[in-house]
Parts: structure tokens; C-alpha cells; sequence
């Protein structure tokens, strides 16, 4: 590689050939992002909107296991223990990285080799190409831990076929690459083993970009949860969590009675928050006032009480048993919400990139 940008911990950024490259490289975490990093990130794609040598952007992971696992949550955990300044920093940054890669200009390829969870669905979601392979694991996890499917995730699980944004929303459920490619959250799905081979071909020929991509497209295994959209559209129709669990519950089969288990050891509040997300994300008229209102939820959730001990349960203390704040979804307050989803004044309100 050549005409490197400046270094950030974690990030390796780069030219090869007519292509930039942003390459994850904290192998410690899953690559799990840091603020440098989205500065990082930020920073290349600035520079390289203005190099007319580079075509196209090509963004995976440099080594170990997974694409990314997410961002930083200990920070966030210990930040929103306190005053929560370095976590809205910190989602501040990668909003902002977002919304840079959801409206950029160039072509944007994102290799979804691995684990591709919460941060790391923000970073390929906005790329015109998103390439899954036989390692892909794809998920937005969030309510498990008291936090919710930020990143855009109001915008793109809103807009996925039926209703399977919000059973990804509110479930956390692992995709596999097949899944992925069937619901769209992949538009090519290529051999692991033939990854260095496709990046090498468009680097050296960013133009034909898309004829590679086809060329090494494959027919992936049976998706697993095609079979499952019927249930899915007929049991999470409703945007009232209180009315899924009842349908769950009504309902005989084994695949409900997994589903409504799994949904009893998420937060209910942060459910209802990711149910009132989407409904509202599919009617967003761009992607920065999505980005905007996610801002001012992450800003309050960060703080509150169920993600400080879901992070704790889950990450800390690992016992996989938080005490959330409600038991059930009838004891959330809807008032709690709405005060989840009032917009911040407007100091401090989040804005674009310039």
C-alpha cells in the first residue's frame, strides 16, 4: 500500500492501486470501534473525496477473527456511570462517520467477513456494496444490554422486508451470509477464500468494480430463516411490545415459545425504544435527522440505569442475569419514553460533518 493517512490506534488507512482501503486493525476487540478510529475513518474518506486517482473505497479488516464487534461499551459503561461526556463524544464522532459513508460519493465496498455486529454494521451498512461470506455473522444485539440498534439502525432495519427489522431489532438473532444476501443486508456473497483475490482485481481496475464483484458471486447455502418470515411478519406485526409477547405466547409453535424466551432476558424499556425507533425511522425524510434523533436517545440511554447493568451482566460480571428497571413491558412508562425521544436543545443537538 501506499500514500498512507495519518495513524490512529486501530485504523490502517491507505492507497492501493485506484482504491483506498480502511482497514480495522484491533484484533484485541473484534475491532471494536474507538473514537480515534471513526475520526480515523472520517479523516481518510475527506481526503480521499478530493483525490481524483482514487475511485472507490474498499473497507474490511487487516486481521484476526471478525469484521467488527462493535464500539467501545466498557467506555460507554464507565463514561454514563459519571457525566457521560466521552460516550456522547463518542457518538457524536461515529454518527458522524455514518452519515460520511451513507452519503458519500464514491463507491464504498464493505467485506462483512466475520463478526459484523452493532458498530460494525454502521460501517457497512452505508456502503453501496456489502459482501458476505460463510464466516459472516451478522447482528444488532443492543437490548440485551440495555442500549438499542443505533447507527442507523432506525433506517435500515426499517426499511428490510416485512417485519424482520424489528424481530432483529428487539431479538438480537444472529444472520448467517446467506441470511444476509436473501434479506438484502448483503448485495454479493463471495468465498471467504476468495476475498484477496476480488480486492486485488478492483484495485488494480476500480472502474470494472462491479463486473468483479458479479464475477465471483456465489450461490450460497439455503438461508435458514426464509422458512421463518411467515411467523415473523404474523408475530411481530405489532409496533406495541406488550402485544408481541401475547402473540408469542398465543402461539403453539416451538419457534414462539424460543422467541418469546429469548425477548424475557432483553430490557423492556429498551425494547419499546427500538420498537418506536423503527416505526418512526421508516417514515425519517433523510438519514441525518435519523442520525440526529439517535443522538439525542443514545445521549439518555447511555445514563440510564438498564445499560449500566446490562453491561455489567453481560460484559462485566458475565452472570447473564440483569436486574432490568421493569420487569415486564406493561411497567415501562410510555412517558419514559417519549422523554427518551424528545429532541435535545439544540447546543446540544447532533450535526453532520461540514
Amino acid at each position: 500500500m501506499s500514500g498512507a493517512a495519518p495513524e490512529a490506534a486501530g485504523i490502517i488507512a491507505a492507497t492501493e492501486g485506484g482504491v483506498g482501503r480502511i482497514r480495522l486493525d484491533r484484533p484485541s476487540a473484534i475491532h471494536a470501534l474507538t473514537r480515534p478510529m471513526c475520526a480515523a475513518v472520517l479523516a481518510a474518506l475527506d481526503g480521499w473525496s478530493r483525490d481524483d486517482a482514487v475511485r472507490a473505497i474498499l473497507i474490511d479488516h487487516a486481521a484476526g477473527r471478525g469484521f467488527c464487534a462493535g464500539g467501545d461499551i466498557r467506555m460507554l459503561a464507565d463514561s454514563g456511570a459519571g457525566d457521560g461526556a466521552e460516550a456522547r463524544a463518542f457518538f457524536h464522532t461515529e454518527y458522524r462517520m455514518n452519515h460520511r459513508l451513507f452519503a458519500y460519493a464514491k463507491p464504498l465496498v464493505a467485506f462483512m467477513d466475520g463478526i459484523t455486529m452493532g458498530g460494525g454494521v454502521g460501517l457497512a451498512m452505508p456502503c453501496r456494496f456489502r459482501v458476505a461470506t460463510e464466516n459472516t455473522r451478522f447482528a444488532m444485539p443492543e437490548t440485551g444490554i440495555g442500549l438499542f440498534p443505533d447507527v442507523g439502525g432506525g433506517w435500515y432495519l426499517s426499511r428490510l422486508p416485512g417485519r424482520v427489522g424489528q424481530f432483529l431489532a428487539l431479538t438480537g438473532a444472529r444472520l448467517d451470509g446467506a441470511e444476509c444476501l436473501l434479506l438484502g443486508l448483503a448485495t454479493h456473497y463471495i468465498p471467504s477464500a476468495a476475498l484477496d483475490e476480488v480486492k486485488a482485481r478492483i484495485a488494480a481496475d476500480p472502474g470494472a468494480l462491479e463486473a468483479i464483484l458479479e464475477a465471483y458471486d456465489s450461490d450460497p447455502p439455503p438461508a435458514r430463516i426464509e422458512d421463518n418470515l411467515p411467523l415473523i411478519d404474523r408475530l411481530f406485526a405489532s409496533d406495541r411490545l406488550e402485544e408481541i409477547f401475547a402473540d408469542l405466547a398465543a402461539d403453539p409453535s416451538d419457534w414462539a415459545a424460543r422467541e418469546l424466551k429469548t425477548l424475557t432476558t432483553k430490557s423492556p424499556q429498551t425494547m419499546k425504544v427500538a420498537l418506536r425507533q423503527l416505526a418512526e425511522g421508516a417514515e425519517m425524510a433523510d438519514f441525518a435527522a435519523e442520525m440526529a434523533q439517535e443522538y439525542a436517545i443514545a445521549a439518555r440511554v447511555v445514563q440510564m440505569p438498564d445499560f449500566l447493568e446490562g453491561v455489567r451482566a453481560v460484559i462485566i460480571d458475565k452472570d447473564n442475569a440483569p436486574r432490568w428497571t421493569a420487569a415486564r413491558p406493561e411497567d415501562v412508562p410510555d412517558a419514559l419514553i417519549d422523554g427518551i425521544f424528545a429532541p435535545l436543545p439544540a447546543d446540544q443537538a447532533w450535526t453532520p460533518a461540514d
